[in-house]
C-alpha cells in the first residue's frame, strides 16, 4: 500500500513527552485544537497509522513502539483516543517502551456494546465511497459550526475529507474488527501504571458509565475518571482546552 506509520513531533525535550495515538480515522487531522490549546506545556508526539489491512492490535503496538524508537523516544506518556486504546494495552503487555503515564480519551479495556460494533462493522463493509464521500461533506457542514471557536481543527477538516478514500473506508473497518474481538481487562486488572481517563458527558460510541464503573471496580491504577459535560466522544477537540488542562495536571501532578 505503499504507507508507513508516521510521527509528528513539537515541543522541547525538557518537557514532559505526551504521545497522542489517535481513533478509528487513524491520523491526526482532528487533534490541532487540542495541539493549540497544549501550546509548549508538553513534547507532543502525534501518531499517523498507515491504512493498513492485515496489522493486529500487537502490530499497532509494535510499530508505534519502533517509531517512537527510531526518534530517540524511549519513555512517555500515552494518550489514547478511542480505537487506540486498544493500541495501548498491548504495548502495556509488550512492556517495551517505557509508559509513564496513561490517558484514555474516549477509550475502553473491552468495548461495552461489541454487538453494537459488528454492526458498524458489517455497515462500513456494506457503504459505498460514493455514500461515504456524501456523509463526509454532511459532516464538515456540521463540523464547521461544533468546531467555530477552532479555527485550527476547521482548517484540518478538508484534510480529513481528503483522507477519506475507498482504502481508508476499508482500514476503518478493520479497526473495528479488531475492536470486537478484543479483550484486554487481564492486562488492565495486573497495571501498575497511572490510568487516567477523560471522556465527553454527550458519548453514544463508549458508553463512559459502564467503562468507568468497570474501571473503579477492576483497576487498581486508575487515578482519576473525568467526564468534560458539554463534550462529546471527540472530546479532545470538542473541549480541547479542559482536555489539555487536564492532561498537564495529570502528568506535572505524577
Amino acid at each position: 500500500m505503499g504507507e508507513q506509520l508516521q510521527l509528528r513531533i513539537c515541543g522541547d525535550t525538557s518537557q514532559p513527552t505526551l504521545i497522542y495515538l489517535p481513533g478509528l480515522h487513524g491520523d491526526w487531522t482532528l487533534i490541532p485544537s487540542f495541539e493549540r490549546a497544549l501550546g509548549n506545556r508538553a513534547r507532543f508526539v502525534e501518531v499517523h497509522y498507515p491504512r493498513t489491512l492485515t496489522w493486529s492490535l500487537d502490530d499497532y503496538a509494535a510499530n508505534v513502539e519502533a517509531g517512537l524508537a527510531q526518534q530517540g523516544i524511549m519513555r512517555g506518556w500515552i494518550l489514547a483516543e478511542s480505537f487506540s486504546s486498544q493500541v495501548l494495552w498491548p504495548m502495556v503487555a509488550r512492556s517495551k517502551f517505557q509508559i509513564q503515564g496513561i490517558i484514555l480519551a474516549g477509550g475502553f479495556v473491552k468495548h461495552p456494546i461489541r454487538a453494537g460494533v459488528r454492526f458498524a462493522e458489517r455497515c462500513g463493509r456494506g457503504i459505498s465511497l460514493s455514500l461515504l464521500t456524501r456523509v463526509m461533506f454532511g459532516y464538515a457542514k456540521i463540523a464547521r459550526y461544533r468546531y467555530r471557536h477552532s479555527p485550527e481543527t476547521k482548517a484540518s477538516i478538508h484534510e480529513f475529507i481528503a483522507r477519506r478514500t475507498e482504502l481508508d473506508r476499508q482500514a476503518a473497518v478493520h479497526r473495528l474488527h479488531l475492536i470486537a474481538a478484543s479483550d484486554f481487562r487481564d492486562v488492565v486488572k495486573s497495571t501498575r501504571i497511572p490510568i487516567y481517563a477523560i471522556t465527553g458527558a454527550m458519548d453514544p460510541v463508549v458508553p463512559w458509565f459502564v467503562v468507568r464503573s468497570w474501571l473503579r471496580h477492576n483497576c487498581p491504577a486508575l487515578r482519576e475518571y473525568k467526564i468534560i459535560w458539554r463534550a462529546d466522544h471527540n472530546v479532545l477537540s470538542t473541549a480541547a482546552n479542559a482536555s489539555a488542562d487536564q492532561a498537564v495536571k495529570w502528568m506535572n501532578q505524577s
